[in-house]
Parts: structure tokens; sequence; C-alpha cells
């Protein structure tokens, strides 16, 4: 119980930097002080129907996504793709490996994408389209680094480079993300402390042109703001509440998310494995807008010619937007 109360405070202690509420009762004037949201959108299967709580248990590659020090935990090599099919044809698309080194060190590497397909150019003259087209590309590509320190505790780092495009313009910058996981001894509880997407701003370049009520009618757009990246700080835990047999285990989640352009929330999730061959998972995210139902899921492992083979599926149900649907494959090798 000594150690258990001093993670706490150590937890704690890392929590006041970033400045969490421990009420998620203000922040909302932040809303669209930031850009590159699409940093923002859960890229994985699992962690999305887990309701976006997996910062001290996303226990495949997509911990590369979530909390690079769960990366130390990864055996071998890993190997994980994850599609989204977002609303209004918005794809995204993650994929990641991992491999681990033997002084305790695994290192990755992940490249996350957002395409929005073809889209029609409408100006207030012409509503119905102008007869082009434009796109909008987004890709986040990734290097992390990951260590073991103690069979308890771990912490990782990720360097990304983002960039944004659209309609002739680039914005690109460096992000971080840092993150530390402690498991309490064999009580089945692990907790994690994970910061992402801290970094420099990025200042749209390029030009853009649109048509004006004016003596020109068109006008040449080159000087942008800079958009900050959404920096976010989460505090996770995990806790294995049902180990009655190896056949049954149900895990609980919950997590507090302090982002740096919305107030902050809390998301919590169950997790049912049996055998640790077939799994059912919900989650639910609080206080944030377009949520109106729990996430679900369901995955399988499987034996593959001598590997592990994991097939994920996740649901969302946005009140507006409509329904969003990821599905996941991950390969140990």
């Amino acid at each position: 119980m000594r150690h258990f109360g001093t993670t706490i405070a150590l937890l704690l202690l890392l929590a006041l930097p970033a400045q969490a509420q421990l009420l998620p009762t203000l922040g909302g004037e932040r809303a669209g002080t930031s850009g590159f949201q699409f940093l923002k959108v859960p890229m994985d299967a699992r962690g999305a129907a887990l309701g976006e709580t997996v910062v001290a248990d996303a226990n495949d590659v997509s911990a590369l996504i979530w909390n690079p020090a769960l990366v130390a935990s990864l055996p071998g090599v890993q190997a994980g793709f994850h599609h989204t099919a977002y609303f209004v044809d918005v794809t995204l698309d993650f994929v990641g490996v991992t491999y681990r080194l033997p002084q305790g060190i695994t290192l990755g590497a992940s490249l996350q994408t957002m395409d929005s397909g073809e889209m029609k150019v409408t100006t207030e003259f012409e509503p119905d389209g102008t007869g082009e087209t434009f796109r909008l590309i987004d890709l986040a590509a990734g290097l992390t680094w990951s260590q073991q320190l103690t069979d308890l505790f771990s912490y990782g780092v990720t360097t990304k480079y983002i960039q944004e495009s659209v309609a002739g313009l680039k914005a690109q910058t460096m992000v971080f993300d840092f993150g530390v996981h402690y498991r309490v001894g064999s009580t089945g509880a692990r907790m994690a402390v994970s910061v992402r997407n801290f970094g420099f701003d990025g200042r749209p370049e390029g030009e853009l042109s649109r048509p004006v009520i004016a003596s020109d009618p068109v006008r040449i757009e080159s000087d942008f703001e800079a958009m900050t990246p959404p920096t976010t700080f989460h505090l996770g835990f995990a806790y294995d509440a049902l180990q009655s047999s190896p056949m049954n285990r149900l895990t609980v989640l919950a997590q507090l998310n302090n982002p740096n352009d919305n107030a902050e929330h809390w998301n919590t999730g169950l997790e049912y494995a049996w055998d640790e061959m077939f799994f059912l998972r919900a989650g639910y995210r609080f206080g944030v807008e377009e949520t109106d139902a729990p996430s679900l899921g369901m995955g399988l492992r499987l034996p593959f010619s001598g590997r592990a083979l994991g097939v994920d599926y996740g649901f969302n149900r946005m009140e507006r937007l409509g329904n969003v649907h990821r599905f996941g494959l991950n390969l140990s090798l």
C-alpha cells in the first residue's frame, strides 16, 4: 500500500505541469484554437471501441499512438494496420511496426494519414460547384524509442513529423509524444501518464485565390496564421477486475483527458476476454460533443503459421455525423 500511495502521488505531481483539472467544468472557451485536428481522431479499432481509454492498456501496435511507454512491453516484432471509414467518405489509415532489442529497448515506426477524397470547389457565386475539385491530405510519420527500466516501469518518446495540405497550401511541423507506465505489482492495476502532440506551431505556406465582391474579382491570399498542435494530457488507469480463471478476464479502464483546445473530459471502458482469444469491448466519452451512445467493438486473436494474428472491429455513433466503422489487423512475428 505504501508503494501504491507513492505512485499515486508521483502521477499527480506529473499532472500539475499539464494543468489537469479535477472536474471537467472549464475549458470549452478554448475550442477551435488548434490545428492539425486529424491527430485527435482515434486511428485504431480497439482504442475507439474502448472509448479511447487505452493510455494505460494499449497492448498492440496502437501503443505507438496512445502512449510510447507501452511499446516497451511488446515482444519480438509487431506489425499492425488500421483503417477507419469516417463520415462523408473521409478515410483514415494507420500502419505501425515495432522491434524489441535484447537490451530491453523497443523501437517503433508509424504512419498516420487522413484523406478527404475529391471534393467540389464551391463559391458564393457558384454554390453547385465551379467544376474544380480539391483534396485534403494529412499525414504524421513517427519514430519511437521505448525502454522498460524494470518489470513494473517503462517510459517512451515519439518524434513525429506532421503535415496538412489542401488546395495548394501546406502546413508542417514537428511534435513529440511522452509517456510513462507503471504496473502496480501483481494487483492487476496499471496506471499511465501520456502527453501527445506537444511541439511547434506550423504556418500554412502557399497561395490561395478566391473570388470577392470588389473591383478586383479575384483575391490572392498568402498570409496565414500559425496553427498550434492539439496537445493533450492523459492520465489513465486500467484494472483487471475479474480473473477468476485463465479463461475469463474483465478489464475496467478510466482516463482523464485535458486538451489544449477544449474542456477536460473523462472516458471509461470495459473489455471482456475469453481465453485471450475472443474479446468484447464497450466505452463511453463523457462531456464530448457528438457522443450520444457507447462505442462498441470486438476482437479475435488466433494462431497463424506459428504467429499470432489479431483482428479488431470498432463502432462509434456520432450524433449528427453518423456511424464510424474501424477495422484493425495486428500480426505478432
